[in-house]
C-alpha cells in the first residue's frame, strides 16, 4: 500500500510509522523542525481550549469532507490535542487522505482560532490545492500553493456565510491591510473576508518568527524583495508565507474555481491572465506561464 506524507512526525513518530514528509527527508512538516513540545496541562498557554481545537477542525471538516470525496479520496483528521507537537502534516493511504492536528500548535501563544483554522486549510491543500506540487510527486502540492489555497478557497469558502465584519472589529488590524482589502474588493462582505483571512496568516506567521527567533516581525507592508529563478517546494521564509497569505486574501477569483494539478494558472490570479495583485509571491514562485 502506497503511503506517502507532507508534514513533520517527531522522531519517536517517525520510529514507529514510516513517512515521506515536506522535504523529502522527514524533517519538516507545516513548521521545519523544531524540539518545541507544550503539553496539554502547561502554564500560560494560549486560549484555544479542546473545545474550540474540535469546533475548528469540525468547521474545516465539514466543508471540505465532501470535496475531498469528489477528488476520489476520504478526509479523516487526525486529531491529538493532548500531543504536544508544534506541527501538523498531511499523508495518504490509498484513497484515505489524511491531516494531522497537534494540540501543541493550537496551544502556542501565537495562534488564534483563526490561525489554526488556516493550518487545517493548508493541510488540505497539499491533497487538492493543484500545481505546483512538489517535484517527483504524485499528489502533493507544495508549501507555497498550500498556503496560497488557505486563503484564496478554503477559509473564504468555510467562513462566507458568518458575520466576519463584526469579527474583524474586534482585531487589531493593521491600515495597510485594511486600505489593500478595501482597495481590492469591492463589497463589504468580501472586504471582511480579505482581511480575516489575512490575520489569520498575520498570526501564523508570527509562530514561524518565534520558532526561528526571529527579532524582525513579518509585516504586510514589507513584501520579501528576494525573486526565486525557479518554483521552491519548500519552505518559503517567514515574510515570504505571511506575503502569500497576504495576497491570496486579495486575490478576486472565487474560491468555487478551482486550482488544476495539470496547470498553474487554474482558479488562480495569475500575469498571463492579466492580474497585478492576489499573485503568488515570486519569493517562492517562478511562473512558466507568461
Amino acid at each position: 500500500m502506497k503511503k506517502l506524507s507532507v508534514g513533520l512526525l517527531l522522531a519517536t513518530l517517525i520510529a514507529s510509522q514510516p513517512v515521506l514528509a515536506c522535504t523529502k527527508d522527514g524533517s519538516e512538516g507545516f513548521v521545519p523542525e523544531n524540539n518545541l513540545f507544550i503539553p496539554v496541562d502547561a502554564k500560560s498557554i494560549n486560549t484555544i481550549s479542546e473545545a474550540q481545537f474540535n469546533e475548528v477542525i469540525d468547521q474545516v471538516s465539514d466543508v471540505y469532507a465532501p470535496i475531498v470525496s469528489s477528488y476520489g479520496g476520504k478526509l479523516e483528521v487526525v486529531r491529538k490535542w493532548t500531543d504536544g507537537t508544534v506541527n501538523a502534516y498531511a499523508e495518504q493511504e490509498g484513497n484515505i487522505w489524511k491531516v494531522s492536528m497537534f494540540g501543541g500548535l493550537a496551544r502556542h501563544k501565537t495562534i488564534t482560532p483563526d490561525g489554526f483554522a488556516l493550518v487545517v486549510c493548508h493541510e488540505i491543500g497539499h491533497h487538492i490545492a493543484g500545481a505546483p506540487r512538489y517535484a517527483g510527486d504524485d499528489w502533493a502540492s507544495n508549501e507555497g500553493q498550500s498556503d496560497y489555497f488557505a486563503t484564496t478557497k478554503c477559509l473564504r469558502r468555510v467562513w462566507m456565510n458568518e458575520d466576519n465584519a463584526s469579527i474583524v472589529r474586534k482585531m487589531e488590524v493593521p491600515q495597510f491591510l485594511t486600505d489593500s482589502c478595501n482597495k481590492n474588493w469591492k463589497t463589504a462582505a468580501d472586504r471582511a473576508l480579505c482581511i480575516r483571512g489575512a490575520m489569520a496568516g498575520d498570526s501564523v506567521a508570527k509562530l514561524f518568527a518565534a520558532l526561528a527567533w526571529s527579532m524582525k516581525a513579518p509585516k504586510f507592508d514589507t513584501p520579501d524583495p528576494k525573486q526565486v529563478s525557479s518554483t521552491s517546494d519548500s519552505h518559503p521564509a517567514t515574510q515570504c508565507r505571511l506575503d502569500t497569505y497576504f495576497q491570496g486574501a486579495l486575490c478576486e477569483k472565487s474560491f468555487n474555481e478551482d486550482f488544476s494539478a495539470e496547470t498553474e494558472v487554474a482558479g488562480s490570479c495569475h500575469g498571463s491572465t492579466g492580474h497585478t495583485v492576489g499573485l503568488r509571491p515570486r519569493c517562492w514562485f517562478k511562473p512558466t506561464v507568461q
